[in-house]
C-alpha cells in the first residue's frame, strides 16, 4: 500500500527531463484524450504483446540491415529489397517488424497444442517463437538456390490426406528441392518431420541449416552442438534436431564470423560446437549431390524439449497415421464445381479443429492465446458442421475464465464477451435440441446479471446513456469508446439467457432477462436516433460519438450473426451502402483502423449481410477472399492490397477460416428467424448444366439438414432432407436468378425454371 504514497509521477517527470526527454506523464495524458474515459485504458495482454513484438523489431533493426548478405527469411527479402512492391523505407523507424509477408501455415496433430509453422518458402519453425530450419542447394562453384530469395519457381501446397503436411518445391534450371514438413506421433511424442528430396544436374550440396530467426524476426541461438554418434544437433542446450544419415560435412559459425551460408565452400569439419554471445549462431549439415541422382534426407525434431533421444524414430511411426478420420467422421461435407472453394472449406475445417485442442487459439504464432471473441466464431463454425461434442467440451472450458462477478474474462476492458458466450451456448442448445446442462445454469445467470449491472445508468440524456461502458472492445474498432458492437452482443446475450433458463428451476429469471434485453435495445435505438440526427443519415457508426468510418463494420453484427435488425432495416442497408462505397479495395473490405489492410474475415461478414439483403455484390467479396488465400488455403489477419501478402496479425488467422466455413454453410442453408432459406448465397456461375452440388449435414434449430442441387439446361432441382426433431421449419428456396419459392410443409424438393430476362 505504501507504493500509493510515492510521488512516482514527479520522479518520472524529473528523471525524463533531466535526460532531455519529453514529459511521459503529459504525453500519456494527451494520448488518452483521444479516447472516451474508461476504467481500462488498454488490455494489459495487448500491451504485453505489443511490447514483445516491438522488442523483437528493435532487435531486427540492430541486426538485419547491417547484414543483408546473410540468407534471411522470405519476408526480409521482400521488405528490405528496393525493387520489391513490398519494400518499406526504414529511415526513422525504430523497429523493423514483418509487415510484408506475414504468411505461414501450421502443421500439427488434432488435440495437441504444438504448432510448428512453415513460411511461404519452406522455412520451418518447430517451436513457438523459436529458431528455424532452412534448406538450400549450393553448387561446387558457389551458386546458391535459397528458396527465400526466389520470387518465382516456388510452389507450395497443403496436403490434407491422412495428416497435415506442407510441401514446398523450389527449382531452377539446375536444381530441384522438395521440402515436406509435417508432425507425426512417434513413440507417443509429437515430432516435427522434414522430408527433403533433391536432384541436381551438376555436382552440388544439399544444405540443412539451423537459423537464428523465424517469420517474425531474430530468435537467439547462443549454442549449437553436433553429436556425430547419434547424428543430431543440440540447440541452446534445450532442443534436439535428428538427421537420418551422417552429413558429408557439417559446419558452424557465430555472428562475428558471419552467416555460415557465406562460408559453405570454405569451412570444414573444424569443430562440433559453437557458442555466440550475440545469439546469432548458425550451423549447416551438407550432403553431396551427384549429377542426375536423387537424394533423400530426413530431419526430425521431438517437440517435447526434454526428450534427448528418439530411438529408431525414423521407422517407429504409428502403423495408421490417419489422424483426422475419426474427427471428420459425420461432419458436414461440401461438393462444389469450384474445386478451390471445396479445398478452402476442407482446409478451414482442419484449421479450426487443429487450433482448438482445449483452449481455442485464433492463430498458431502471433495469436496463440485466448480471446472469447475469436473462440465464439470458431466454435460456432464447428457447431454448424456438426462437431457437437467437440464444441461442447470447448464451451465447458469457458467457465474456468468466469469471475465471481459473472464476467467472462479474457482481456480486461472488452465488454462483448458475456454476450458472445451466452449467444454461443444458446446456439448449442438450439442445434442439439437440449436444455442447458445443470452445470451451465449458474454461469448463465451470473453472466446475464453482469451485463445488467455493467450498463450505464439511463438517468442522463447523453448519447451513451443506458449502453455498455466505454471499453477497448474489438481492438480493430479504435480507441476506447461506447461501441455498439458491445451493446448488440449484450442484447443477444440477454435474449439467449432468457431462452435458456426457460423450463429450468431459474425460469423466474426469463421475464427479467427479456425485459433487460428490450430495455438495452431501446437505449441503443434512442442512441441511434441521435446519431441519425447528427449524421443526417441512418447508417450506424461504431459508437455514438464517431463519424462514419471503417470501424462501423462492427455495427453490422446487429444483422449478422445476431439477427437483431432485419436485413430490410434502413440502418443495416445504409451502413452496408457506406462500407461498400468507401471501404472496398480490390473487391474486398479494407480496414483503415489498426489493420491497414484487406481483412478477409470482415470481408466475409460484410458478404453475409449482402446475401441477406439479396445484393449480388456478395459474389465479388467472396471471390476476392478466395483469391487472397495462400496456396495452403490460409489467410493472414490483414493483407497488403498491392502484394496480396500478410501485413498484420497472425499469418494463419483461424477466425477467417471459421468465417469461410460459416459463409459456405449460409450460402446454401441459412436460418432467418423462424425459417430456413436455401441457396441465397449460391453463385449463378455454379448453376451450369450438369453440375451437381451438395452440402450436409448442416445443423439447424430444427435438426440437421442436407441439400442437393441437380442442374440441367433449363431447370434446377433443389432437394433437401431434414432429420427434424419435432416441428418442421418453413423453407424458402431463394436461388439468385430464380423466383423465390416457399415450399409446402412436407415438401422435400422444388424444380425451378430459370428466369428469362427481357
Amino acid at each position: 500500500m505504501w507504493l500509493k504514497w510515492l510521488p512516482w509521477k514527479y520522479i518520472v517527470r524529473r528523471l525524463a527531463r533531466s535526460h532531455g526527454f519529453s514529459d511521459p506523464i503529459a504525453l500519456l495524458s494527451h494520448i488518452r484524450r483521444f479516447s472516451q474515459p474508461s476504467e481500462v485504458n488498454e488490455p494489459i495482454e495487448l500491451l504485453r504483446a505489443g511490447v514483445v513484438l516491438h522488442a523483437r523489431g528493435l532487435i531486427n533493426s540492430r541486426v538485419i540491415q547491417h547484414n543483408l548478405d546473410w540468407v534471411w527469411p522470405y519476408w526480409v527479402n521482400k521488405q528490405f529489397k528496393p525493387q520489391s512492391k513490398a519494400f518499406i523505407p526504414r529511415a526513422f523507424s525504430l523497429t523493423h517488424i514483418n509487415l510484408s509477408a506475414r504468411n505461414w501455415t501450421s502443421i500439427g496433430l488434432p488435440g495437441f497444442a504444438v504448432y510448428p509453422i512453415v513460411d511461404p518458402r519452406g522455412l520451418v519453425m518447430p517451436f513457438w517463437d523459436g529458431w528455424s530450419i532452412d534448406t538450400w542447394i549450393i553448387s561446387e562453384q558457389g551458386e546458391l538456390l535459397a528458396p527465400s530469395r526466389l520470387e518465382r519457381n516456388v510452389e507450395q501446397e497443403y496436403n490434407l490426406n491422412h495428416n497435415l503436411s506442407v510441401v514446398t518445391v523450389s527449382k531452377n534450371e539446375i536444381f530441384y528441392l522438395s521440402n515436406k514438413a509435417e508432425v507425426n506421433l512417434i513413440d507417443n511424442d509429437c515430432v516435427c518431420s522434414i522430408n527433403l528430396l533433391t536432384t541436381s544436374k551438376l555436382p552440388a550440396w544439399l544444405v540443412i541449416s539451423i537459423r537464428p530467426y523465424n517469420p517474425e524476426g531474430v530468435s537467439f541461438i547462443h549454442k549449437i552442438e553436433f553429436y556425430k554418434e547419434d547424428i543430431r544437433w543440440r540447440i541452446n542446450e534445450k532442443h534436439n534436431v535428428f538427421l537420418n544419415e551422417q552429413p558429408d560435412k557439417y559446419v558452424m559459425s557465430d555472428y562475428r564470423s558471419g552467416d555460415v551460408a557465406l562460408k559453405l565452400q570454405f569451412l570444414e569439419n573444424e569443430k562440433a560446437k559453437t557458442t555466440c554471445d550475440v545469439g546469432m549462431a548458425t550451423a549447416a549439415a551438407m550432403y553431396k549431390l551427384e549429377p542426375e541422382q536423387q537424394r533423400i534426407v530426413k530431419v526430425e525434431i521431438p517437440l517435447n524439449k526434454e526428450r534427448s533421444k528418439v530411438s529408431n524414430s525414423f521407422c517407429h511411426k504409428l502403423p495408421d497415421n490417419n489422424y483426422w478420420r475419426d474427427i471428420l467422421e459425420g461432419s458436414c461435407r461440401i461438393s462444389l464445381p469450384y474445386k478451390n472453394y471445396q479445398f478452402l472449406h476442407e482446409a478451414a475445417v482442419r484449421s479450426v479443429v487443429l487450433h482448438s485442442p482445449a483452449e481455442v487459439y485464433p492463430g498458431p504464432f502471433t495469436y496463440k492465446r485466448f480471446w472469447f471473441r475469436d473462440a465464439t466464431f470458431i466454435i460456432y463454425s464447428m457447431l454448424c458442421i456438426g462437431m457437437i461434442e467437440r464444441a461442447e467440451k470447448l464451451i465447458d472450458n469457458f467457465f474456468s475464465r468466469q469471475t465471481a462477478f459473472g464476467y467472462f474474462h479474457s482481456q480486461q476492458g472488452e465488454w462483448d464477451s458475456n454476450g458472445q458466450v451466452l449467444w454461443l451456448m444458446n446456439k448449442f442448445c438450439q442445434f442439439t435440441g437440449r436444455k442447458p446442462k445443470s452445470g451451465w445454469h449458474r454461469p448463465i445467470i451470473n453472466a446475464a446479471k453482469w451485463i445488467i449491472r455493467k450498463r450505464i445508468s439511463r438517468d442522463s440524456k447523453k448519447p451513451h446513456t443506458g449502453l455498455l461502458p466505454a471499453g477497448f472492445s474489438a481492438e480493430h474498432l479504435g480507441p476506447n469508446d461506447y461501441y455498439y458492437w458491445d451493446d448488440f452482443w449484450s442484447v443477444a446475450g440477454l435474449q439467449a439467457a432468457a431462452q435458456m433458463v426457460e423450463g429450468t428451476r431459474y425460469e423466474n429469471k426469463t421475464t427479467e432477462f427479456i425485459y433487460e434485453a428490450g430495455d438495452l435495445l431501446e437505449a441503443v435505438e434512442s442512441s441511434l436516433a441521435l446519431c441519425q440526427e447528427r449524421l443526417g443519415r441512418p447508417a450506424i457508426p461504431a459508437s455514438p460519438y464517431r463519424r462514419l468510418d471503417s470501424g462501423m463494420i462492427g455495427s453490422l453484427a446487429a444483422c449478422y450473426p445476431l439477427d437483431i435488425f432485419k436485413p430490410d432495416d434502413e440502418r443495416v442497408r445504409d451502413t452496408t451502402s457506406y462500407l461498400m462505397q468507401n471501404c472496398i479495395v480490390n473487391n474486398a473490405f479494407f480496414h483503415d483502423i489498426s489493420h491497414s489492410g484487406i481483412n478477409p474475415y470482415l470481408t466475409l461478414q460484410l458478404a453475409q449481410v449482402l446475401i441477406r439483403i439479396e445484393d449480388l455484390r456478395f459474389i465479388e467479396l467472396i471471390e476476392s477472399v478466395a483469391e487472397l488465400a495462400s496456396p495452403t488455403g490460409q489467410w493472414p489477419e490483414a493483407i497488403n492490397p498491392r502484394t496480396g501478402l500478410g501485413s498484420m496479425g497472425d499469418g494463419q488467422h483461424v477466425w477467417a477460416s471459421a468465417e469461410w466455413i460459416i459463409i459456405m454453410i449460409n450460402s446454401f442453408i441459412m436460418q432467418q428467424g423462424k425459417k430456413i432459406v436455401i441457396g441465397a448465397g449460391v453463385f449463378p456461375d455454379w448453376l451450369a448444366k450438369n453440375n451437381k452440388i451438395s452440402i450436409g449435414p448442416v445443423m439447424t434449430a430444427w435438426g440437421d439438414m442436407t441439400v442437393e442441387l441437380l442442374i440441367d439446361e433449363e431447370n434446377v432441382t433443389v432437394k433437401w432432407e431434414g432429420h427434424w426433431r419435432s416441428n418442421r421449419p418453413e423453407i424458402e428456396v431463394r436461388l439468385p436468378g430464380f423466383e423465390h419459392v416457399t415450399a409446402d410443409l412436407y415438401q422435400t424438393s422444388v424444380e425451378l425454371k430459370r428466369m428469362i430476362k427481357k
